[in-house]
This record gives C-alpha cells, structure tokens and sequence, in this order.
C-alpha cells in the first residue's frame, strides 16, 4: 500500500514532519521528554536536541520543560505545540484523502511486481 509523507518547511532550517510531530505527540501522551525518546526508540539526547530544534524555530516554544528534582522533571506541549500538532495532521489528513486515488493507482503495479518477486509456494 502506498503511503504519502508530508514534510512542511516552515522557514530555512525549520522543518516538520512525521518524525517530529510523533515526538511531540509522545511527549503530550508521556510528560516527558525521556519516556518520549524511549516510546519512539530514540536516545534522551536526540530528542532533546530535535525540540530544541522546534523550541528555538518558533517565536515561543513548542515544549515546556521542567528541570528534575525530587518530584522529578516533566515536560508539555505549549498551546503552539498542541496546534502544531493538530494543524500537521489536518494537512496530514487532507493531502491523504486528495492523494488516495493517485496512491492506489501506483500501488497497484508496484504490488504486482511484489507477487512476481515472491511468488506463492502453494
């Protein structure tokens, strides 16, 4: 099945994707940005480093992070990340329902080269 992958560029060295967008939905679902990283496989600095990337990008950050302590850390989306969020799989949602009938129809051959390569044993 063919799938589209939106990437937005926002401004010279800011970009939005998948990737990013996943990490700030971990985050929002975790309260941290540790157990983020961890969810999607990724090291604390990784995902430390790509929301400081969309923290400094933006005119107010996308996550709120408080230091650690004895109640321990935590992080939140900003209301700018919880938009950020929302409007990327809006536009997410939409390019997939305009794009599906072109998918299929490249799907399709693509599929039928699959069978040849593999063909069914029984």
């Amino acid at each position: 099945m063919a799938r589209l992958s939106i990437r937005i560029d926002l401004a010279p060295g800011l970009r939005i994707g998948p990737g990013k967008v996943q990490l700030l939905e971990m985050v929002a679902g975790h309260g941290s940005i540790a157990a983020a990283g961890r969810a999607l496989g990724m090291s604390y600095r990784r995902a430390w480093m790509l929301i400081e990337e969309m923290n400094k990008g933006f005119d107010q950050p996308v996550v709120d992070a408080q230091i650690g302590g004895r109640a321990g850390g935590g992080a939140r989306l900003s209301p700018l990340g919880a938009d950020l969020v929302a409007h990327y799989r809006a536009i997410e949602r939409a390019a997939d329902h305009a794009a599906a009938p072109f998918l299929d129809r490249l799907a399709a051959p693509a599929a039928r080269t699959e069978d040849e390569a593999h063909p069914d044993p029984a």
